[in-house]
């Protein structure tokens, strides 16, 4: 038995490593492919062990090193902001809809599982935030229109209050003249971090990553762009001076810009920060998506 339990725990140990490393070597790659030189990437194709390093790559984005840093700052704050504003409005609707007691909470709770499966189109939304909600060229336009509020994070809370929160304690509370507020701030907050934490990973990558913002309700604040914003310009230049140049002085600058290490160096300078901050919500994000994910 004890052989058994050996050989599984050794088998099992293979496997995880197998998987760590299937998520790790894509990374790695990238990185060693943004500080390949041009001409070898071009001829040996990406490799772990590049032949020729330069990080000619990086020189060329940091040419532009007070906007990228300016877009650093501005993706921190709105990710800060709307991460503090998606919690909050996830917490409070999922505590509301957890009340077995509340009125019209079936019709609430499927007005807002519809929402995950049809909404009003991009045309629509753009109307009501630009011309109706007046958030165009503003910060507001980063952090309210799509990422403010979403049904899986409301659902996936509600049911973590449901499932793991003991009624008997809130019954006890409600007997010692607890308010509503008071519940949810003494009790089921403080027992519901995991799910708070997994939460506001899943916002915090949303806000981090988005570009669509940006590209849809910034047409003439372009010192707001947010980093992905940036890198999605810089990146579009490179290649339109690819393709479109005329003259033969031209011609010999253009050919000097690294393209593909700059896609890598551009992937990596946008993913790092996440990568850096993830293993220290990993815990409470796994315990909090295993729990969450338990119909309640």
């Amino acid at each position: 038995m004890a052989g058994s339990n050996k050989g599984f725990r050794i088998f099992a140990n293979a496997v995880m490593i197998f998987l760590t490393l299937c998520c790790l070597i894509p990374f790695i790659l990238l990185i060693m492919a943004s500080i390949t030189d041009e001409a070898a990437l071009t001829l040996y194709g990406y490799s772990l062990f590049p032949k020729d390093i330069n990080f000619r790559a990086y020189e060329y984005l940091f040419q532009s090193a007070g906007k990228i840093f300016r877009a650093y700052g501005v993706t921190v704050l709105v990710t800060l902001v709307g991460t503090c504003l998606n919690v909050t409005m996830t917490m409070f609707m999922a505590y509301l809809l957890s009340k077995k007691d509340l009125p019209y909470r079936n019709f609430l709770s499927f007005f807002i599982f519809f929402t995950m499966l049809f909404s009003g189109g991009m045309v629509p939304s753009y109307i009501v935030w630009s011309q109706y909600m007046h958030v165009g060229d503003t910060l507001l336009a980063l952090i309210l229109p799509n990422l403010a509020l979403g049904a899986y994070n409301v659902i996936l809370m509600r049911t973590y209050f449901t499932t793991n929160v003991p009624q008997d304690i809130l019954e006890a509370a409600e007997m010692d003249s607890c308010s509503e507020l008071g519940k949810l701030f003494r009790i089921a907050i403080p027992l519901s971090k995991p799910m708070i934490s997994t939460v506001a990973l899943f916002s915090a990558l949303a806000y981090w990553n988005d570009w669509i913002n940006g590209l849809y309700y910034l047409s003439r604040r372009a010192d707001l762009y947010s980093i992905q914003n940036v890198l999605n310009s810089m990146m579009n230049n490179v290649q339109f001076l690819k393709e479109n140049t005329l003259d033969a002085s031209s011609a010999q600058i253009t050919t000097q810009i690294p393209t593909s290490g700059v896609r890598m160096a551009i992937a990596v300078i946008s993913i790092v920060p996440i990568m850096v901050i993830y293993p220290f919500f990993q815990k409470a994000f796994i315990k909090g998506i295993v729990i969450g994910g338990v119909k309640g």
